[in-house]
């Protein structure tokens, strides 16, 4: 079945890898709830990642947050990330990136145009909708930093729980997930949406490379058991 996985690789106009935790653990990057550790012990992340918890304590869940980007800052993208980039700067156009990881391990390894759904640990945004003060030249260091002028906090830019996707970003999905001959269903458990509903929309074939079983097995027309990291390279190799 891998052969044949290849060989449809080979024969795709359009391919999309859409990519999930399990691709990012490979790397050593901690989940959600491995970060509660020590002092976090005592939260669920559900607690913590929400902008009523922002709001309600921003110096603790702005740490918390510090925490995992330090975590993160200590890995590096394996071979998966590494075989993706590699196709997609071979292969100029045919492969589009989804992932539901906010870690930047695609991007790292050099992936272009990804389509990160829950946006980007290492990246922040303001709390609330910028003023005209709300600019780099106002910012305040802090935990976290604010607007001097007005205020306005500045906060990660991931998708807290009760949060809708970037619009941008999902359309683009939608769009890449409507268009694609193939995609590749890598290291997600298949039980979050809308992510999850992209590998059900496709007409494309859909082939699942994880070590476990998944809930999207069931609309694969290939599963493979294996890792990202053992996989991707011989899948995406010319």
């Amino acid at each position: 079945m891998k052969a044949a996985v290849r060989d449809w690789v080979r024969a795709a106009r359009r391919i999309v890898v859409l990519s999930g935790a399990g691709m990012s653990a490979e790397s050593g990057v901690p989940t959600f709830r491995d970060a509660q550790t020590g002092l976090w012990a005592k939260f669920r992340p559900e607690q913590l990642a929400t902008e009523e918890a922002f709001r309600a304590d921003p110096g603790m869940v702005w740490d918390w947050y510090q925490l995992r980007r330090e975590m993160i800052g200590k890995v590096v993208p394996n071979a998966g990330h590494l075989a993706v980039a590699a196709f997609q700067q071979r292969h100029p156009g045919r492969l589009a990136v989804v992932t539901q990881n906010v870690d930047g391990l695609h991007q790292r390894a050099g992936s272009a145009g990804v389509l990160a759904l829950h946006g980007n640990i290492a990246e922040d945004r303001w709390l609330d909708r910028p003023r005209a003060c709300c600019t780099r030249a106002s910012l305040e260091p802090g935990r976290p930093p604010r607007c001097a002028v007005c205020g306005n906090l500045r906060r990660p830019a991931v998708v807290w729980f009760g949060e809708m996707l970037p619009p941008a970003q999902l359309a683009a999905a939608q769009d890449a997930a409507a268009a694609c001959d193939l995609m590749l269903v890598v290291g997600t458990s298949g039980v979050v949406y809308p992510a999850a509903g992209l590998a059900r929309s496709t007409r494309g074939r859909v082939a699942i490379v994880n070590p476990e079983e998944t809930e999207l097995d069931d609309a694969a027309d290939a599963v493979l058991r294996g890792t990202s990291a053992s996989l991707l390279p011989y899948l995406l190799e010319d």
